[in-house]
Protein backbone atom coordinates (compact mmCIF):
# COMPACT_ATOMS: atom_id res chain seq x y z
CA UNK A 1 0.00 0.00 0.00
CA UNK A 2 2.79 2.14 -0.34
CA UNK A 3 3.43 5.04 2.10
CA UNK A 4 0.03 5.14 2.84
CA UNK A 5 -0.32 7.24 7.02
CA UNK A 6 -0.06 4.83 9.71
CA UNK A 7 -2.48 6.59 12.54
CA UNK A 8 -1.79 6.59 16.26
CA UNK A 9 -5.61 4.97 16.64
CA UNK A 10 -8.05 5.11 14.22
CA UNK A 11 -11.66 3.80 14.16
CA UNK A 12 -12.13 -0.16 13.39
CA UNK A 13 -15.04 -1.75 12.39
CA UNK A 14 -16.62 -4.95 12.86
CA UNK A 15 -18.85 -5.49 10.05
CA UNK A 16 -21.94 -5.99 11.83
CA UNK A 17 -22.85 -2.23 12.65
CA UNK A 18 -23.65 -1.26 9.72
CA UNK A 19 -26.96 -3.61 10.24
CA UNK A 20 -27.69 -1.60 13.61
CA UNK A 21 -27.81 1.32 11.48
CA UNK A 22 -29.95 0.35 9.03
CA UNK A 23 -32.31 -1.14 11.14
CA UNK A 24 -32.42 2.68 12.83
CA UNK A 25 -33.20 3.97 9.30
CA UNK A 26 -35.82 1.17 8.57
CA UNK A 27 -37.95 1.85 11.54
CA UNK A 28 -37.66 5.13 11.85
CA UNK A 29 -35.72 5.67 15.18
CA UNK A 30 -33.30 8.47 13.87
CA UNK A 31 -33.34 10.48 17.11
CA UNK A 32 -31.80 10.40 20.41
CA UNK A 33 -33.51 7.43 21.75
CA UNK A 34 -34.63 3.81 20.51
CA UNK A 35 -34.33 0.20 20.53
CA UNK A 36 -30.33 1.09 19.67
CA UNK A 37 -29.76 3.55 22.79
CA UNK A 38 -31.81 0.96 24.93
CA UNK A 39 -29.84 -2.13 23.45
CA UNK A 40 -26.14 -0.76 23.90
CA UNK A 41 -27.09 0.98 27.31
CA UNK A 42 -27.55 -3.11 27.81
CA UNK A 43 -25.04 -4.24 26.42
CA UNK A 44 -22.65 -1.97 28.21
CA UNK A 45 -24.15 -3.10 31.51
CA UNK A 46 -23.64 -6.25 30.83
CA UNK A 47 -19.96 -6.10 30.12
CA UNK A 48 -18.68 -3.81 32.95
CA UNK A 49 -20.78 -5.78 35.84
CA UNK A 50 -21.33 -4.58 38.68
CA UNK A 51 -24.87 -4.04 38.65
CA UNK A 52 -23.74 -1.17 37.09
CA UNK A 53 -26.69 1.73 35.42
CA UNK A 54 -25.45 2.98 32.37
CA UNK A 55 -26.47 6.24 30.57
CA UNK A 56 -25.93 6.29 26.88
CA UNK A 57 -24.46 10.50 25.91
CA UNK A 58 -23.17 12.27 23.21
CA UNK A 59 -19.72 12.30 25.04
CA UNK A 60 -17.35 10.97 27.75
CA UNK A 61 -17.05 14.74 28.75
CA UNK A 62 -20.94 15.27 29.18
CA UNK A 63 -20.67 12.35 31.66
CA UNK A 64 -17.97 13.75 33.63
CA UNK A 65 -20.40 17.21 33.63
CA UNK A 66 -23.65 15.55 34.50
CA UNK A 67 -21.61 13.52 36.72
CA UNK A 68 -20.35 16.62 38.70
CA UNK A 69 -23.76 18.47 38.85
CA UNK A 70 -25.42 14.64 40.35
CA UNK A 71 -22.31 15.15 42.96
CA UNK A 72 -23.31 18.47 43.46
CA UNK A 73 -20.47 20.35 42.40
CA UNK A 74 -21.61 24.00 42.31
CA UNK A 75 -19.60 27.71 41.49
CA UNK A 76 -17.31 28.02 44.30
CA UNK A 77 -16.66 24.59 44.84
CA UNK A 78 -13.21 22.91 44.11
CA UNK A 79 -12.53 19.54 42.71
CA UNK A 80 -9.43 17.57 42.69
CA UNK A 81 -8.53 16.56 39.25
CA UNK A 82 -5.41 14.11 37.62
CA UNK A 83 -3.33 16.90 36.42
CA UNK A 84 -1.75 14.21 33.48
CA UNK A 85 -5.08 13.72 31.33
CA UNK A 86 -6.66 15.33 28.80
CA UNK A 87 -8.22 18.63 29.11
CA UNK A 88 -12.13 17.14 28.70
CA UNK A 89 -11.47 15.49 32.03
CA UNK A 90 -10.91 18.94 33.71
CA UNK A 91 -13.48 21.47 31.44
CA UNK A 92 -16.59 19.86 33.58
CA UNK A 93 -15.03 21.70 36.12
CA UNK A 94 -15.07 25.23 34.73
CA UNK A 95 -18.14 24.56 33.06
CA UNK A 96 -20.16 24.05 36.69
CA UNK A 97 -17.90 27.37 38.05
CA UNK A 98 -16.21 25.47 40.37
CA UNK A 99 -12.09 25.66 41.17
CA UNK A 100 -9.56 22.68 39.82
CA UNK A 101 -6.90 21.44 41.91
CA UNK A 102 -4.89 19.49 40.03
CA UNK A 103 -2.70 16.13 41.57
CA UNK A 104 0.99 15.50 40.23
CA UNK A 105 1.20 11.17 38.83
CA UNK A 106 3.03 8.51 40.47
CA UNK A 107 5.57 6.71 38.45
CA UNK A 108 4.21 2.75 37.80
CA UNK A 109 0.88 3.52 36.40
CA UNK A 110 1.30 7.28 35.28
CA UNK A 111 -2.03 8.49 37.06
CA UNK A 112 -2.84 10.32 40.37
CA UNK A 113 -0.75 9.96 43.01
CA UNK A 114 -2.24 8.46 46.64
CA UNK A 115 0.51 10.57 48.62
CA UNK A 116 0.21 13.92 46.64
CA UNK A 117 -3.45 13.37 46.37
CA UNK A 118 -4.25 13.04 50.68
CA UNK A 119 -1.45 16.13 50.64
CA UNK A 120 -3.62 18.03 48.52
CA UNK A 121 -6.92 17.05 50.52
CA UNK A 122 -5.21 17.99 53.83
CA UNK A 123 -4.28 21.07 52.31
CA UNK A 124 -7.39 22.16 51.16
CA UNK A 125 -9.40 21.60 54.35
CA UNK A 126 -7.12 23.18 55.98
CA UNK A 127 -7.41 26.81 53.90
CA UNK A 128 -11.24 25.81 54.64
CA UNK A 129 -12.32 24.17 51.30
CA UNK A 130 -13.16 20.23 51.60
CA UNK A 131 -13.18 19.43 48.09
CA UNK A 132 -16.56 18.19 46.64
CA UNK A 133 -15.18 15.49 44.17
CA UNK A 134 -12.03 13.79 42.90
CA UNK A 135 -11.56 12.91 39.26
CA UNK A 136 -8.98 10.09 38.91
CA UNK A 137 -8.06 8.88 35.08
CA UNK A 138 -7.30 5.62 33.84
CA UNK A 139 -4.65 6.99 31.53
CA UNK A 140 -4.33 5.25 28.46
CA UNK A 141 -6.32 2.24 29.76
CA UNK A 142 -4.19 1.84 32.62
CA UNK A 143 -5.99 0.90 35.44
CA UNK A 144 -5.21 3.52 38.53
CA UNK A 145 -4.11 2.57 41.80
CA UNK A 146 -7.93 1.73 42.83
CA UNK A 147 -7.39 0.36 46.42
CA UNK A 148 -5.36 3.18 47.72
CA UNK A 149 -7.00 6.00 45.52
CA UNK A 150 -10.31 4.65 47.01
CA UNK A 151 -9.40 4.49 50.54
CA UNK A 152 -7.96 8.21 50.71
CA UNK A 153 -11.71 9.33 49.45
CA UNK A 154 -13.41 6.91 51.86
CA UNK A 155 -11.42 8.72 54.70
CA UNK A 156 -12.09 11.98 53.44
CA UNK A 157 -15.21 10.98 52.56
CA UNK A 158 -14.99 12.45 49.25
CA UNK A 159 -16.69 10.90 46.31
CA UNK A 160 -14.59 9.87 43.35
CA UNK A 161 -15.74 10.39 39.63
CA UNK A 162 -14.08 8.08 37.47
CA UNK A 163 -12.65 9.24 34.04
CA UNK A 164 -12.91 5.70 32.52
CA UNK A 165 -12.85 7.63 28.86
CA UNK A 166 -9.70 5.44 28.03
CA UNK A 167 -10.21 3.04 29.61
CA UNK A 168 -13.04 0.22 28.27
CA UNK A 169 -12.13 -3.30 28.87
CA UNK A 170 -9.00 -2.68 31.60
CA UNK A 171 -9.71 -3.83 34.97
CA UNK A 172 -7.82 -3.93 38.10
CA UNK A 173 -8.41 -7.33 40.44
CA UNK A 174 -10.92 -8.38 38.11
CA UNK A 175 -13.33 -5.48 38.25
CA UNK A 176 -13.77 -3.32 35.25
CA UNK A 177 -12.64 0.12 35.18
CA UNK A 178 -16.01 2.96 35.10
CA UNK A 179 -17.34 1.01 37.87
CA UNK A 180 -14.54 2.10 41.03
CA UNK A 181 -16.37 5.36 41.77
CA UNK A 182 -19.66 6.84 42.73
CA UNK A 183 -19.75 7.64 39.09
CA UNK A 184 -17.88 6.66 36.04
CA UNK A 185 -17.77 8.22 32.22
CA UNK A 186 -17.07 6.12 28.70
CA UNK A 187 -15.70 7.76 26.07
CA UNK A 188 -16.63 6.30 22.12
CA UNK A 189 -15.23 9.02 20.59
CA UNK A 190 -13.45 7.93 16.58
CA UNK A 191 -9.92 6.76 18.45
CA UNK A 192 -11.31 5.36 21.65
CA UNK A 193 -11.05 1.20 21.78
CA UNK A 194 -14.75 1.43 20.46
CA UNK A 195 -16.64 4.20 18.68
CA UNK A 196 -19.94 5.31 18.06
CA UNK A 197 -18.26 8.38 16.12
CA UNK A 198 -18.70 10.54 19.08
CA UNK A 199 -20.34 9.42 21.88
CA UNK A 200 -19.54 8.12 25.44
CA UNK A 201 -21.69 6.72 28.66
CA UNK A 202 -21.79 7.75 32.64
CA UNK A 203 -22.13 5.02 34.86
CA UNK A 204 -24.02 4.77 37.66
CA UNK A 205 -24.37 2.45 41.26
CA UNK A 206 -27.93 2.81 41.06
CA UNK A 207 -30.71 3.64 39.12
CA UNK A 208 -31.84 6.93 40.50
CA UNK A 209 -28.72 8.18 39.46
CA UNK A 210 -29.21 7.46 35.59
CA UNK A 211 -32.69 8.21 35.40
CA UNK A 212 -31.08 11.55 36.80
CA UNK A 213 -28.45 11.96 34.27
CA UNK A 214 -30.80 10.94 31.53
CA UNK A 215 -33.41 12.78 32.72
CA UNK A 216 -30.94 16.17 32.83
CA UNK A 217 -29.50 14.72 28.93
CA UNK A 218 -32.99 15.33 27.68
CA UNK A 219 -33.16 19.14 28.65
CA UNK A 220 -34.52 18.17 32.10
CA UNK A 221 -38.36 17.90 30.67
CA UNK A 222 -40.71 17.89 33.63
CA UNK A 223 -43.44 14.93 33.40
CA UNK A 224 -46.17 17.51 32.17
CA UNK A 225 -48.34 17.24 28.86
CA UNK A 226 -46.56 20.72 27.83
CA UNK A 227 -42.72 21.29 27.63
CA UNK A 228 -42.17 22.05 31.51
CA UNK A 229 -38.28 23.13 33.17
CA UNK A 230 -37.88 22.85 37.35
CA UNK A 231 -34.05 23.19 36.52
CA UNK A 232 -31.46 23.40 33.84
CA UNK A 233 -31.30 20.59 31.14
CA UNK A 234 -28.51 19.87 28.37
CA UNK A 235 -28.72 18.39 25.54
CA UNK A 236 -26.29 15.19 25.79
CA UNK A 237 -28.36 11.85 25.03
CA UNK A 238 -26.69 9.35 22.65
CA UNK A 239 -28.31 9.08 19.24
CA UNK A 240 -30.22 6.03 17.87
CA UNK A 241 -27.67 5.89 14.86
CA UNK A 242 -24.54 6.35 16.90
CA UNK A 243 -26.11 3.84 19.61
CA UNK A 244 -26.56 1.39 16.40
CA UNK A 245 -22.49 1.72 15.76
CA UNK A 246 -21.94 0.80 19.03
CA UNK A 247 -23.94 -2.40 19.27
CA UNK A 248 -21.72 -3.84 16.46
CA UNK A 249 -18.68 -2.51 17.95
CA UNK A 250 -19.47 -4.16 21.06
CA UNK A 251 -19.31 -7.26 19.34
CA UNK A 252 -15.56 -6.87 18.59
CA UNK A 253 -14.40 -5.16 21.83
CA UNK A 254 -12.69 -8.09 23.86
CA UNK A 255 -11.32 -8.76 19.79
CA UNK A 256 -10.30 -5.30 19.32
CA UNK A 257 -8.50 -5.23 23.06
CA UNK A 258 -6.18 -8.51 22.47
CA UNK A 259 -5.61 -6.80 19.54
CA UNK A 260 -4.09 -3.57 21.45
CA UNK A 261 -2.75 -5.84 23.66
CA UNK A 262 -0.83 -7.16 20.76
CA UNK A 263 0.28 -4.05 19.66
CA UNK A 264 1.96 -3.31 22.98
CA UNK A 265 3.45 -6.44 23.42
CA UNK A 266 5.22 -5.62 19.86
CA UNK A 267 6.90 -2.54 21.28
CA UNK A 268 8.00 -4.03 25.15
CA UNK A 269 9.76 -7.10 22.43
CA UNK A 270 11.32 -4.41 20.20
CA UNK A 271 12.67 -2.16 23.08
CA UNK A 272 13.00 -4.83 25.65
CA UNK A 273 17.15 -4.47 24.78
CA UNK A 274 17.13 -0.87 24.14
CA UNK A 275 18.65 0.39 26.79
CA UNK A 276 17.00 4.44 27.54
CA UNK A 277 13.22 3.64 26.46
CA UNK A 278 10.84 2.38 28.57
CA UNK A 279 7.61 0.93 27.77
CA UNK A 280 3.99 1.71 29.69
CA UNK A 281 3.26 -1.59 31.58
CA UNK A 282 0.82 -2.85 34.27
CA UNK A 283 2.85 -3.02 37.84
CA UNK A 284 1.72 -6.30 38.65
CA UNK A 285 -1.02 -8.97 37.97
CA UNK A 286 -3.50 -7.17 39.34
CA UNK A 287 -3.69 -4.70 36.48
CA UNK A 288 -5.05 -5.47 33.11
CA UNK A 289 -4.68 -2.44 30.88
CA UNK A 290 -6.69 -2.47 27.24
CA UNK A 291 -3.28 -0.74 25.63
CA UNK A 292 -5.59 2.10 24.11
CA UNK A 293 -2.44 3.71 22.95
CA UNK A 294 0.70 2.57 23.62
CA UNK A 295 3.47 5.00 25.42
CA UNK A 296 7.34 5.01 25.94
CA UNK A 297 9.50 7.13 27.68
CA UNK A 298 12.60 7.97 26.20
CA UNK A 299 15.91 8.96 28.67
CA UNK A 300 18.23 11.34 26.06
CA UNK A 301 20.95 10.41 28.70
CA UNK A 302 21.05 6.98 27.61
CA UNK A 303 20.16 7.37 23.86
CA UNK A 304 22.59 9.35 22.95
CA UNK A 305 21.01 12.70 23.56
CA UNK A 306 18.53 11.66 20.97
CA UNK A 307 14.93 12.89 22.65
CA UNK A 308 11.11 11.89 22.01
CA UNK A 309 11.10 14.72 20.21
CA UNK A 310 13.44 13.80 17.51
CA UNK A 311 11.76 9.97 17.41
CA UNK A 312 8.76 11.98 16.68
CA UNK A 313 9.84 13.57 13.72
CA UNK A 314 11.49 10.87 12.48
CA UNK A 315 8.15 8.73 12.67
CA UNK A 316 6.35 11.80 10.66
CA UNK A 317 8.62 11.88 8.34
CA UNK A 318 7.68 8.01 7.54
CA UNK A 319 4.27 9.10 7.25
CA UNK A 320 3.74 7.51 10.56
CA UNK A 321 2.01 9.29 13.63
CA UNK A 322 3.28 9.30 17.22
CA UNK A 323 2.09 12.47 19.78
CA UNK A 324 3.78 13.32 22.52
CA UNK A 325 1.93 12.33 26.13
CA UNK A 326 -0.69 14.06 27.00
CA UNK A 327 0.52 17.77 28.76
CA UNK A 328 -0.70 18.31 32.40
CA UNK A 329 -3.51 19.97 33.06
CA UNK A 330 -1.29 22.49 35.41
CA UNK A 331 1.39 23.51 32.47
CA UNK A 332 -1.86 24.55 30.63
CA UNK A 333 -2.38 27.99 29.39
CA UNK A 334 -5.97 27.70 30.49
CA UNK A 335 -4.69 25.92 34.02
CA UNK A 336 -2.12 26.80 34.99
CA UNK A 337 -3.24 29.34 37.96
CA UNK A 338 -4.71 27.07 39.38
CA UNK A 339 -3.39 25.30 42.79
CA UNK A 340 -0.80 21.98 41.97
CA UNK A 341 0.15 19.27 44.58
CA UNK A 342 2.82 17.17 43.72
CA UNK A 343 6.20 17.24 42.02
CA UNK A 344 7.19 16.75 38.64
CA UNK A 345 6.58 13.67 37.83
CA UNK A 346 3.80 14.07 35.53
CA UNK A 347 6.27 17.31 33.91
CA UNK A 348 8.72 14.72 33.17
CA UNK A 349 6.35 12.28 31.34
CA UNK A 350 4.92 15.00 29.11
CA UNK A 351 8.77 15.93 28.01
CA UNK A 352 9.90 12.75 27.56
CA UNK A 353 7.06 10.85 26.08
CA UNK A 354 5.19 9.28 23.34
CA UNK A 355 2.39 7.61 21.99
CA UNK A 356 2.76 5.21 19.37
CA UNK A 357 0.49 3.72 16.67
CA UNK A 358 -1.45 1.36 18.86
CA UNK A 359 -4.69 0.88 16.79
CA UNK A 360 -6.23 -2.91 16.57
CA UNK A 361 -6.52 -2.06 12.69
CA UNK A 362 -3.10 -2.39 11.86
CA UNK A 363 -1.20 -5.15 9.60
CA UNK A 364 2.23 -6.62 9.62
CA UNK A 365 3.18 -4.18 6.60
CA UNK A 366 2.16 -1.21 9.01
CA UNK A 367 4.60 -2.93 12.03
CA UNK A 368 7.47 -3.43 9.61
CA UNK A 369 7.38 -0.04 8.40
CA UNK A 370 7.01 1.44 12.39
CA UNK A 371 10.30 -1.15 12.80
CA UNK A 372 12.24 0.10 9.65
CA UNK A 373 12.15 3.58 11.14
CA UNK A 374 12.88 2.84 14.80
CA UNK A 375 15.81 0.33 13.69
CA UNK A 376 17.16 3.57 11.49
CA UNK A 377 16.91 6.22 13.85
CA UNK A 378 18.62 3.85 16.97
CA UNK A 379 20.88 2.58 14.81
CA UNK A 380 23.89 4.72 15.51
CA UNK A 381 23.05 4.11 19.54
CA UNK A 382 24.94 0.62 19.85
CA UNK A 383 21.35 0.16 21.96
CA UNK A 384 20.63 -2.75 19.89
Amino acid sequence: MGNQKIWLSSPHMGGTEQNYVNEAFESNWVAPLGPNVTGFENDLEKYIGQDSYVGALSSGTAALHLGLIILGVKAGDEVICQSMTFSASANPIMYQGATPVFVDSEKETWNICPIALEEAIIDRIAKGNKPKAIIAVHLYGMPYKADEIHAIANKYQIPILEDSAEALGSHYKNQKCGTFGEIGALSFNGNKIITTSGGGAIVAKNREVKDKAVFLSTQARDNAPHYQHSEVGYNYRMSNICAGIGRGQMEVLDKHIALRRKMNEFYKDYFKNREGITVLTEPNEDYFSNHWLSAIVVNPEKTQGKTREDLRLALEKGNIESRPLWKPMHLQPIYEKYPYYGKNIAENLFKNGLCLPSGSNLTDDDRNRIVNVLDDFFKNNNLQ
